[in-house]
């Protein structure tokens, strides 16, 4: 009998035990037997349930449920646990918890990353990031799903507070220690309810998400036996560094661009490369040969030249040359003349021609487009505040201030455009070190792949956040460090056209990843034939192939809107 068929057997018998047993009753605020099998707590007997400090790693003060009520669930009732996980240090702050726990559970669990900075709990009972809007959530398909916010409960600035990383152990947490202690405080709770563990365990995640998905199969390979992984931020702390180099660029007088300018640039974007990939459509497949091809400093917006006359700032139909230089920082990559601890050298540049970064739109998923990328505030120490209106500086530029105050120096009043990340001074050992501590950078996941691990991993080809380059960085050292058929053997890395950071109004991808990854893992079914759906850059919707990188979808003829008109190609 096969691994993967083993695996599904064994799952199924476990959800049909897990179903049909009553749970047996006792006192609430019990701790779970580890020795022998668990009885099983109803819902409202696990309010006041505690996993002691000896059944969580890295060390804590335990875990408690605080709270646990039934629900009501698009698949069924569910019960919601919430609790906190006490830190060692008592100055630092509780790691806060949810965990969804259907009533008709299937023996398997979700793991849920979070976003920028994290400092809240993610949704447990909705969507994995970037799956289909209208398909099954992973709390409907019966999984018992949780998350954490990472040890730190954020303020006003939400997902780019960074203020919490003056304490050492809510920084660790963020650096992926409270992955670890998340995931054996649920495992404790999940056994206490059901009486035993989940057969299975996924993670899914993106951005900061996505890098919390790479440490955890990394880190504790037994922990889990899939992820979903989408545009991770894996070189957490060099993206930093590459965000305060451009940070510093876009705070130069006359170098920000407004959100006209920025369209003018797309614009002239799609006029030298929509054509590149064998059809007009509005999205850039072919990047290399866009890249090739498309020079700012010569190219056209209908008849105009996109480069204002005389490289002076004429208005909001062209580029300065200041506005270009900041353009081509965009895309060039930061280098170092110092070595990180992570291994980097620096951070690659970004897919910049084509992509968003904050255009005029009436479309109502464009100011989040915005706040995402460049916002509509220039750079400047203090920093502009982050407020809830979409109203802010480039959101990269708030993560950079917060780290260079927060992580770096540990003085809120330092003014961040003063760091320099080539020549960083006094601070570069600090800068070293924490690059240890962020990036998630192991190349030899051969302890994840060796118990059948698997990982489906997509990102936005047109991403202004984190780079899709990086993303391609961390593939080719997978293949360098294990070999490429070995790799071949547990992950597939798609780019998507179009796409932004986890969402776009140009290619809003919705792809059915987990049922691919449940389908590799449980039944050995290869994920080939994918499909990304995108129904908002056109009306009616669209489908393209989801294309394993390098290859991109070329157009060979029939309906622009449909996957079958395009293959997947390299050239």
């Amino acid at each position: 009998m096969s691994r993967s068929v083993a695996r599904a057997l064994a799952v199924l018998a476990s959800a049909t035990l897990i179903t049909t047993l009553a749970p047996a009753v006792v006192a609430a605020g019990s701790t779970s037997d580890t020795e022998g099998a668990s009885v099983a707590l109803s819902c409202a007997e696990l309010a006041g349930y505690r996993v002691p400090a000896e059944q969580i790693e890295p060390p804590t003060n335990g875990a408690v449920v605080t709270s646990a009520i039934p629900l009501a669930g698009t698949g069924g009732p569910y019960c919601r646990a919430t609790g906190t996980i006490a830190p060692v240090d008592p100055t630092a702050p509780d790691i806060r918890f949810q965990i969804d726990l259907p009533v008709t559970w299937v023996g398997k669990a979700m793991m849920l990353g979070g976003g920028g900075y994290n400092g809240t709990i993610p949704r447990t009972d909705g969507q994995v990031v970037a799956g289909p809007t209208a398909g099954a959530t992973p709390l409907s398909r019966g999984y018992a799903t949780f998350a954490s916010d990472s040890g730190h409960q954020a303020g006003t600035a939400g997902s780019r507070d960074g203020s919490f990383a003056r304490n050492d152990e809510a920084l660790r947490n963020f650096a992926g220690d409270a992955l670890k202690k998340t995931h054996d405080t649920a495992m404790q709770v999940i056994r206490a309810h059901y009486g035993t563990e989940p057969e299975l365990t996924y993670f899914a995640g993106g951005s900061t998400g996505g890098r919390e998905a790479l440490l955890a199969v990394s880190a504790w390979p037994e922990d889990f036996e899939g992820a979903i992984v989408l545009f991770p931020a894996w070189n957490a702390a060099s993206l930093n560094l590459k965000a305060g180099q451009m940070t510093r660029q876009l705070a130069e007088p006359g170098a920000y661009p407004n959100r006209q300018k920025r369209g003018a640039l797309l614009a002239a974007s799609l006029q030298t490369c929509d054509g590149l990939d064998g059809v007009k459509d509005g999205l850039i497949s072919n990047l290399t040969a866009c890249d090739d091809e498309f020079d700012p400093m010569k190219a056209r917006v209908g008849d105009e030249r996109l480069r204002c006359p005389g490289g002076k700032d004429t208005g909001d139909h062209c580029l300065s040359d200041q506005q270009i230089a900041t353009f081509e920082a965009m895309d060039s990559p930061l280098t170092l003349p110092y070595r990180l601890a992570s291994g980097e050298r620096g951070y690659p540049g970004f897919t910049t021609w084509g992509t968003d970064f904050g255009v005029p739109s009436p479309h109502p998923l464009q100011p989040i487009v915005l706040d995402l990328a460049w916002g509509t505030k220039q750079p400047s120490h203090p920093m502009p505040p982050v407020n809830a209106v979409f109203d802010n500086p480039p959101y990269a530029a708030t993560f950079w201030d917060e780290w260079a105050r927060h992580f770096v120096t540990r003085d809120p009043a330092f003014n961040s455009l003063s760091l320099d990340p080539r020549r960083p001074g006094i601070w570069q050992s600090r800068i070293v070190e924490l690059t240890g501590v962020q990036d998630a950078n192991e190349t030899d996941l051969s302890a994840f792949a060796d118990r059948g691990g698997k990982i489906v991993m997509a990102h936005g080809a047109h991403d202004a956040l984190v780079s899709n380059r990086a993303t391609q960085q961390y593939v080719q050292r997978l293949e360098d460090e294990m070999g490429a058929e070995a790799v071949h053997d547990f992950l597939r890395y798609y780019e998507i056209p179009g796409y932004g950071h986890a969402l776009s109004t140009q290619f809003n991808a919705e792809w059915d990843s987990l049922t691919a990854l449940e389908g590799w893992v449980e039944r050995g079914d290869e994920p080939t034939g994918q499909v990304v759906t995108d129904n908002v850059g056109v009306v009616g919707g669209r489908t393209r192939p989801l294309c394993e990188f390098p290859s991109w979808p070329k157009y060979v003829g029939g309906d622009v809107d449909l996957a079958t008109s395009f293959t997947c190609s390299t050239s």
